[in-house]
Order: structure tokens, then sequence, then C-alpha cells
């Protein structure tokens, strides 16, 4: 099973806009446009089917979140990375990822809960070998977005995908050269079982090992 791009979304796009942000968000969180390339708007608009203002609105989206970065008669770039944000983005995604499994686990929806159970079933029997890397981050974002939307808290929900959307750009950058790349997504069907069971204390630990244990295992690597 194959997780598409506009899945990783609780809604559909709804305008053009949201068309070409989507897009292009992930074009630069699976480093299709690597750090530091700059942005052809025209190229851009032409993939999308989209004109060059719904991309122009896109890419100021983008640049809140940290993701392009404009200089005035240079243009748009894609932020580079670099390896002192690992620890500021693990910072915080170790204080709230934790807090989105706890509340998942707590507040989510009996119906939240089996398709978290699903999940991590799909997960299990992934033939992560045999994954290109793509749809392997796809995997990986799609668990996240699962528990940032059962939490039930929208602003929450906001600002971690943010900050996963970024962590998730140094995990390609760096992909190739981890070993445990297995074990990191493997890591999930606990974390999703333990939600989907109402174990908070055990999400709670599980969400937060797994944020340390992405941050260790790039240094290990760099």
């Amino acid at each position: 099973m194959t997780v598409a791009p506009l899945a990783l979304d609780p809604s559909p796009a709804t305008s053009l806009a949201d068309k070409a942000y989507v897009g292009i968000r992930d074009r630069l969180i699976m480093l299709d446009i690597r750090p530091g390339d700059p942005i052809d708007d025209d190229g851009l608009a032409e993939d999308l089917g989209v004109g060059r203002t719904p991309v122009r609105e896109a890419l100021k989206r983008l640049e809140g979140d940290r993701l392009v970065v404009s200089y005035p008669r240079r243009g748009t770039f894609a932020t580079g990375v670099d390896i002192s944000d690992l620890a500021h983005i693990s910072e915080i995604r170790a204080q709230l990822e934790p807090l989105a499994a706890r509340r998942a686990a707590e507040r989510a929806v009996r119906t939240a809960h089996t398709e978290l159970d699903e999940l991590a079933s799909h997960i299990q029997h992934l033939d992560v070998a045999r994954l290109d890397r793509t749809e392997l981050m796809r995997w990986d974002l799609a668990v996240h977005r699962a528990i940032y939307r059962a939490a039930g808290n929208p602003h929450l929900e906001d600002v971690l995908i943010r900050y996963d959307n970024l962590a998730t750009r140094i995990f390609c950058l760096f992909l190739e050269r981890l070993p445990t790349v297995d074990e990191h997504v493997g890591e999930h069907v606990a974390l999703l079982r333990a939600i989907a069971a109402g174990d908070a204390g055990r999400a709670d630990d599980l969400a937060r090992e797994h944020v340390l244990g992405f941050e260790r295992a790039i240094r290990a690597v760099v």
C-alpha cells in the first residue's frame, strides 16, 4: 500500500493555492528540491498545472514553515539544512510528540483508535528493504499525521506538522547512511498500538524515545 501525497493532509486541497502548497511542500520535504536549490516558479506552475499566482501564494506559506527563504533581487530558495537545526527541532518535538500521543490515547474516539491499530498492522507487514525513499518517508509522515489528528487539538497538530516536516527533510538527507531505518519505522507499531489500546503512559514514553532515538541515529552518521 502506498500513501498518496494528499493522504498526509486531513482534507483535500480546496484551491489552486492549496494544491500548489501541497505539491511544493512535498518536493521540499522529500528533497526533490534540495536544500539551497533555487525555486523555479514557472517550472513548478507548469508541473503542478496551476498559474504563477497560486505558486507565489504557496511560497509565502512555505516561507512561514521555514521550508523556503526569499531574498530581495535574488529570488526564493529551499531552506538550507544546518545540523544545529536537529537539536532545536528535537527539543520541541521531544515535548510535543509525547503530548500528542498521550492525548490521542486518552481522547480519540473508538473509530480513530481502530484506524491507528489498522495502520500499525500495515506498518508491521511493510517490506522496508524494498521500499524506495519517498514511499518509506510517506509511511513515516502518515503515521505521525494520524496521531496528530487523533489527539484532537488542531493547534497542536499544526505545530507538530511543521516540525515533523523539518525533521523529515533531515531524515531524507541522511537516509541512505542510516543503518537502522527499519527499526525506526518498526517503532511506529508499538506506538500506534499503545495509543489504540488507550495506554497513555506507554504512548507518551514511546513517542519521546522515538524522537530522541531519531536524533541519536542522525548524529551517529554526521
